[in-house]
């Protein structure tokens, strides 16, 4: 929704929730994960200076992809594995320190859609327009089923169901930038609507504003 947004508006479209996955992505590749999940937090803080994120736009698609230290990782970073190990990543507070920095960086112009669990609360708390999306986890697993499916990806409803729970509880329970709506953000339920649907509503919010 927030890429179609921004090809609308021929804004920025920057995923932020990419950028922490990346920085999973880059952990899991150094073996900085064990394999009972804890993380070796002063190897990765070490590391940070050199986990450089940005996005590229492809023209196949469309869309943006993500890419880590100029290595195209977009289909790397949606895997189960980097969702399992993500939350914790990102409620590391130097972690979280270093990507809103990049996040502040690529927005101070304006237009931007920023995607994220903290972009209205922290990164941009006065943004022009705050949506805060949510759907059914059972939806929402259904959807990342599918969307892993149609990349030929292995996955499993269940397993991707139990991960979604879990990281809605970590990240809605962490100390640093918990997960939660800003008190001047719209709520948008998209369970029950179509691609259309939300699309047709996002984009009136966005012209109220403009006409303001």
């Amino acid at each position: 929704m927030a890429k179609d947004l921004a090809r609308k508006l021929g804004y920025v479209y920057v995923d932020t929730g990419a950028m922490y996955r990346a920085v999973t992505l880059y952990a899991l590749r150094h073996h900085l994960i064990s394999d009972d999940g804890t993380i070796k937090q002063e190897e990765l803080r070490k590391a940070m200076p050199e986990i450089q994120i940005s996005f590229r736009f492809n023209e196949l698609t469309g869309r943006p992809d993500t890419y880590l230290c100029g290595e195209r990782v977009e289909d790397e970073i949606r895997t189960l594995e980097v969702s399992n190990h993500v939350s914790p990543v990102a409620a590391i507070e130097f972690v979280r320190t270093a990507m809103v920095a990049q996040q502040q960086q690529m927005g101070k112009e304006g237009g931007v859609v920023m995607d994220g669990r903290d972009i209205g609360t922290v990164v941009f708390p006065d943004a022009e327009l705050k949506i805060f999306v949510t759907a059914s986890a059972e939806v929402r697993a259904q959807r990342r089923y599918k969307e892993l499916q149609e990349k030929g990806m292995p996955a499993d409803y269940e397993d991707i169901l139990q991960n979604v729970r879990q990281r809605d509880y970590i990240d809605s329970h962490r100390e640093v930038s918990p997960l939660r709506q800003a008190d001047d953000a719209l709520l948008l339920d998209n369970s029950a609507l179509t691609i259309e649907e939300q699309n047709a509503w996002l984009l009136k919010q966005v012209e109220n504003v403009l006409e303001r």
